[in-house]
């Protein structure tokens, strides 16, 4: 699981990215606050219809996603090209679309092949906006984030009403005085309500409108894997397993449009469910029923013999799955941190070797223990008006729920008060010893108590890094693996968890956010040669609910070869911020950023999902933290930041940093670990395979080495304020004369406006098209997307890999015009932008997110200006660049799942390098000018689409429009169909239809891939071949579409065959009703696999796609696994598709773009190619038609489509991948050359031990 969104209004967004931020000036702003807070689960991309080409999630246009950040280790497992990364590492988004999955959310899912979703239309999912400041990140800064009310909101009158008018506090105040101030308690949220029922079951209920007309449930049972005895580990995982899928009353709401899923994890197991307020068809109440299933669930499971094994099956799969080399790290990192307690050896999936041996019997005692409703709570969040309603409801529900042993005797008093719970569960039947150990008076009959939750969860106790505790120094661990490509390190403190609950509280959080902000920035500086000692430098200061502490994480990557010097800088790096501090003008700055982050918060308010509120509140219970809303956050913020000085700030941040800059000094703090992650080889130039030798004492003369360097002061740095001054505009503007001009040359209509929709659509005079629309998603804050046609497809043989090189290289540079990379970094800071730039197979992007207060978007708009007319190309970023890339495809076969994928897609691709990583020998070719080339040509008027969607109002937007895009240089328009190669799939008969790849691995696992050719989204196929002429040729005798009935809908009657979407709406829905099939016959029936999905590429300009399927399952049963997928993908005329089935996939899909409506990212991607001559069969009414289109399409549609999947055996490719210790053969190929090595993205703390999704 990955952190909670931080906050939830960001969330709404997208989730944080990975950070590879010091390499990238453009991002500063983009920089991720993560945190290991909350762990929940985040889905497979629902088959929604919206999806954008641009979107930094699609692996298999994309398998160099998650850069090198040891925090960003989901990464796509490379099915087709790397596009450039920049856009994940600024903020490009991983979607959260539903609620499925027990990875951490947005940086986990299944494979990267899984995670791409099929379309009708394309969508973006959002920008990250929040995680702008710095790459080094305070998490309890979380309460200034909650829920979206309805009512206005007023802060809590806790704090005074003179406080409160005057927030700066009067300067002559004495310390005395400010300090009884500031240990008020913050105001607690309005609208939050908070309940307990006679059997002890906790509730919580939050009014909220997002998304509409739904509501989240969540029963959180405060057991996970650190409540197991030593026989029982992964028992908890196995009851959610059990309890969920086992549940017909949870399988009754699946028709009503609910979703449903559960996850495990240290502290707790969560079951949560996600439905509308009432049925589509009678309009009733759905909350009833919802809470009944949850009490079945989690209460009054059935542990049946036939369910147990099946789920057996499905965990054992599961395991495996799960053992990649990633998660094997994240174990590692945890078992060194925590060696002292049980979180180092009680990961939730549990020990195979029990998991084969428990009966039900022994796994209902556990649930006996455990579940009962004293140790439960309940979350309403969502649209609940009546709320008196909803507590006679939780009452009606749970109020007679009783644990079968809850009148089981418990001794009563007892020394230790409510610590003694802690111990009562381990004992046999649920009994407590009594700990006073006098004799009770009354053995034989002794009255039943009804039991307690824990007193502390989890109930563990930690070894505390602080300053003069003693305790013996653990020299650094070290973990070498075949597996693992570059070297990464990390240096642990863990300390208590501060609870923010005052003024005082929130103030330290601000301080050290603050002071890691500007470190996070200094170590960007640090990135100007072009062979920097490391990948990446990371701080992290989070507080952690699933461990129960703070811990501060320094994780420095490195090529192996450079982790001395790596270590080195970082050190000396945080050694020189607490020995001088941050400046003044850092401190203004930051502070600065923070509070118009802050406010721009307090004015979204109410565009919180629900489901981000809720991880909200959930996790702050779990640390102690305050709930407030937005603009009470908003409001404390503002009184406690006139009290900081720059004194404190450098004072409360070198407190943070002790134990790394006076590390080996006697008072100094310990770290609670050190641990290095290495690769057991590695690659020497001229040498070749060397075994890679490090030790302990090695580690820690390097941190000493670093230490000792001498430092000196950070010198204040010139921000711009703008980048393009009112006098350069004025020329710029009689120099171009921009202007409006009609949208075609057939018609004179400069603006066309589309009133259902609110889309206005301009065309610029040098040639630059223009779409917006005007909402109020998001208050004050808008979203900016330009598209240039061409991507890497315009690459030729010679020029392999030269587009997504070249706009990595421009990313790295940062620079623009006169601007140094750190000003521009600075500038998107002080302006709360969020920029990123990326490519794919088919197009150029750059996204911006920016808010409007203080010219928010001209800003944003000088910059794409600076970008487009005055960008630098440096050397030593190209070669930055080159190196990322040749390290990514060098690090290729230490991964199971992308070496099948990549060996895979040369094939079916016939070795057609546009759709992978570009090689070392194609790397080798390019030059800076040639890259350059390569990008630049592409960026010509005609070429370029702008889309803007946003709170703004007309004015503002057709102003900046016309200021900075209207400017733009004119160029005469590159023919790029023209200069696109052929792409064809390989022919028939083929000895690469069906490959394997062996890795050598210590554990064994397995996964393929099934693929083959699909139609692209607008009905082309390869060859070039329009699939409209060939269905209008069979319509005369087949089914035509039902017209949509008006009495339901008010739409007008349309025929689906021949709208433009057809393809992509019946493809879309194909897709939902095959991936429930697969889970069906694969996954629930056969018991060959826990994860398996089917999953469309479709193309918007090249005139093809494809289909792949992934499945995970052990190498006993891989080949079973994929003769059962081809099966289920073959078997739709055998088993033909019922109006279940199409219902349900109906739902499903209208749902979601009705929720994602009200965001602006959905909307950008809904925009992308309007206006676009390479996709020409898109318009408005694409979007307009776009529900009435689903409700049309019939089974016959579907059936209509199918048949141009290819999936006979001649257009079918597989690939199987298996890793063991028996090596059938070497992964080696031409493809990918095993005697060259780089990096692959490890580190980070425990990210993968969560549990998989339920289902």
């Amino acid at each position: 699981m990955a952190s909670a969104p931080f906050p939830p209004v960001a969330a709404a967004a997208a989730s944080a990215p990975p950070r590879l931020a010091p390499r990238h000036p453009f991002a500063a702003a983009a920089a991720a606050r993560r945190s290991s807070l909350s762990f929940r689960p985040a889905a497979r991309r629902l088959a929604l219809p919206l999806r954008s080409s641009a979107a930094a999630a699609n692996p298999l246009r994309c398998a160099h996603r998650r850069a090198v950040s040891p925090r960003s280790r989901r990464r796509a497992q490379g099915f087709g090209a790397a596009s450039d990364s920049a856009a994940s590492t600024w903020g490009g988004a991983a979607g959260r679309d539903g609620c499925l999955s027990c990875f951490p959310k947005s940086r986990r899912g299944r494979s990267g092949l899984a995670r791409f979703a099929p379309c009708a239309l394309p969508h973006a999912s959002g920008l990250s906006f929040r995680g702008r400041l710095s790459g080094a990140k305070v998490r309890p800064s979380h309460i200034l984030r909650a829920a979206g009310p309805d009512e206005p909101h007023v802060a809590s009158p806790t704090w005074s009403e003179t406080s409160l008018d005057k927030p700066d506090l009067d300067h002559t105040i004495s310390k005395e005085e400010l300090e009884d101030v500031l240990n008020t308690p913050l105001p607690e949220h309005p609208k939050l309500i908070r309940g307990q029922l006679k059997n002890g079951l906790r509730y919580l209920i939050l009014p909220n409108k997002v998304p509409a007309n739904r509501f989240e449930a969540h029963m959180e049972v405060h057991v996970g894997s650190i409540d197991e005895e030593e026989d029982e580990q992964g028992i908890a995982h196995m009851i959610e397993h059990v309890a969920f899928l086992g549940s017909k009353k949870r399988e009754k709401l699946l028709g009503t449009g609910a979703r449903s899923n559960a996850y495990t994890d240290f502290h707790h197991t969560v079951f949560h469910i996600h439905s509308p307020t009432k049925t589509k068809e009678y309009g009733e109440d759905l909350l009833p029923s919802v809470l009944d299933a949850l009490n079945e669930i989690a209460f009054h499971p059935k542990f049946s013999s036939s369910r147990v094994e099946k789920e057996r099956r499905a965990i054992l799969s599961e395991l495996q799955m799960m053992n990649t080399i990633e998660y094997r790290v994240d174990c590692q990192l945890l078992q060194y941190l925590h060696s002292e307690n049980k979180l180092s050896n009680r990961f939730p999936i549990g020990l195979e070797e029990q998991i084969q041996k428990w009966d039900p019997d022994k796994i209902r005692r556990f649930h006996e223990r455990w579940y009962y409703p004293a140790n439960a709570t309940l979350y309403l969040v969502g649209e609940i008006d009546d709320i008196p309603r909803a507590v006679r409801e939780i009452e009606a529900v749970f109020e007679h729920t009783l644990s079968e042993n809850e009148g089981n005797p418990v001794p009563g008093g007892s020394p230790f008060g409510a610590m003694a719970s802690l111990f009562a569960p381990k004992l046999p039947g649920g009994f407590a010893a009594n700990l006073t150990g006098e004799k009770s008076p009354v053995t034989d009959k002794i009255k039943p108590v009804k039991r307690e939750r824990q007193a502390v969860r989890p109930p563990v106790e930690h070894k505390w890094s602080l300053p003069g505790v003693a305790q013996d120094a653990k020299p650094p661990a070290i973990f070498q693996h075949e597996l693992i490509q570059s070297f990464s390190i990390n240096m642990f403190c863990k300390i208590p968890v501060s609870k923010v609950q005052t003024y005082k509280d929130l103030r330290s959080v601000l301080m050290k956010r603050i002071f890691l902000s500007a470190l996070h920035f200094r170590i960007n500086t640090r990135y100007k040669s072009s062979n920097p000692p490391f990948t990446s430098v990371e701080l992290d200061h989070s507080d952690s609910g699933r461990e129960g502490c703070t811990v501060t994480t320094l994780t420095v990557t490195a090529e192996p070869q450079n982790w001395r010097s790596a270590i080195k800088v970082a050190v000396h790096e945080v050694r020189r911020l607490k020995e001088f501090g941050v400046t003044m003008g850092e401190m203004t700055r930051y502070m600065d950023a923070l509070i118009k982050d802050s406010e721009q918060l307090a004015m979204m308010i109410d565009s919180v999902p629900s489901v981000d509120n809720l991880d909200f509140i959930m996790e702050s219970d779990a640390l102690g933290h305050t709930v407030m809303d937005q603009l009470q956050g908003h409001e404390s913020l503002l009184a406690v930041a006139e009290t900081v000085t720059l004194e404190e700030v450098n004072t409360v941040g070198a407190e943070v940093l002790e134990f790394i800059s006076d590390f080996g000094k006697p008072n100094a703090p310990l770290p609670a670990a050190i641990v290095a992650c290495v690769p057991k080889k590695v690659h020497v130039d001229g040498v070749g395979e060397t075994d890679f030798e490090i030790y302990p004492d090695e580690i820690t003369e390097a941190i000493k080495s670093g230490l000792d360097e001498p430092i000196y002061p950070e010198p204040e740095l010139e921000v711009p304020k703008e980048l393009i001054t009112q006098p350069e505009l004025n020329k710029l503007k009689l120099q171009h004369k921009p202007s409006f001009i009609p949208l075609t040359e057939e018609d004179n209509v400069v603006k066309v406006f589309d009133t259902e929709t609110g889309i206005a659509q301009r065309r610029l005079s040098n040639g630059i098209s223009i779409n917006y629309k005007i909402t109020q998603n998001e208050a004050r804050v808008g979203v900016m997307r330009l598209i240039v046609g061409g991507g890497r497809a315009t690459e030729d043989s010679e020029s392999k890999g030269s587009v997504i090189v070249g706009v990595r290289t421009l990313s790295e540079g940062g620079c623009v015009g006169n601007f140094s990379r750190e000003q521009v970094e600075l500038f998107c800071v002080n302006n709360l932008i969020n920029c990123s730039l990326e490519s794919n197979e088919e197009f150029i992007f750059m996204e911006f997110r920016f808010a409007l207060r203080d010219n928010g978007m001209r800003a944003a708009f000088q910059l794409l200006h600076m970008v487009l007319e005055h960008n630098v190309w440096l050397e030593d970023a190209f070669d930055r660049a080159t190196q990322l890339y040749l390290s990514y495809y060098r690090s290729i076969p230490k991964s199971l799942e992308r070496s099948t994928a990549h060996k895979l897609m040369l094939a079916m691709l016939n070795h057609d390098e546009r759709f992978v990583e570009p090689s070392p020998h194609s790397l080798q070719k390019l030059t800076l000018q040639s890259v350059k080339d390569a990008v630049m040509n592409q960026f010509v008027g005609s070429n370029m689409e702008v889309s803007i969607v946003g709170d703004f109002t007309e004015e503002e937007v057709e102003s900046c429009v016309l200021d900075y895009l209207g400017t733009v240089r004119a160029a005469s328009s590159p023919n790029t169909e023209e200069r696109i190669e052929k792409i064809s799939f390989r022919p028939f008969p083929s000895d690469l239809h069906f490959q394997q790849v062996y890795i050598k691995d210590t554990d064994e696992r397995a996964c393929a891939y099934i693929a083959g050719p699909a139609p692209n989204r607008w009905g082309f196929a390869s060859e070039g071949n329009d699939l409209f002429n060939v269905i209008q040729r069979s319509g005369a005798d087949a089914e035509i579409s039902e017209p949509v009935n008006l009495d339901l809908t008010g739409k007008k009657r349309i025929d689906v065959r021949s709208h433009p979407l057809f393809f992509g709406i019946t493809l879309s829905l194909l897709a939902e009703i095959i991936n429930s099939r697969l889970f069906t016959t694969v996954r629930d029936s056969m018991g060959l696999t826990y994860d398996v999905s089917f999953e469309l590429n479709l193309f918007d300009k090249l005139d093809l796609g494809w289909y792949v399927i992934a499945v995970t399952s052990t190498p006993s049963k891989v080949h079973k696994a994929v003769d059962a997928c081809k099966g289920v993908l073959r078997g739709l005329h055998s088993s033909r598709i019922v109006e279940r089935e199409l219902d349900r996939a109906k739902r499903t899909l209208l749902m979601k773009h009705e929720a994602e409506t009200k965001t602006n990212a959905y909307w950008l991607g809904l925009l992308a190619h309007l206006q676009s001559s390479s996709v020409p069969r898109k318009d408005v009414s694409c979007i307009k038609e776009l529900t009435t289109l689903y409700e049309s399409a019939t089974i016959e549609d579907l059936y209509l489509a199918y048949e141009h999947l290819k999936v006979d055996d001649s257009s079918l490719f597989a690939c199987i991948g298996i890793a063991g210790a028996e090596s059938g053969e070497d992964v080696n190929d031409d493809e990918v050359d095993m005697d060259l090595h780089g990096m692959a993205p490890m580190g980070g703390r425990g990210l993968s031990t969560m549990t998989r999704p339920t289902t």
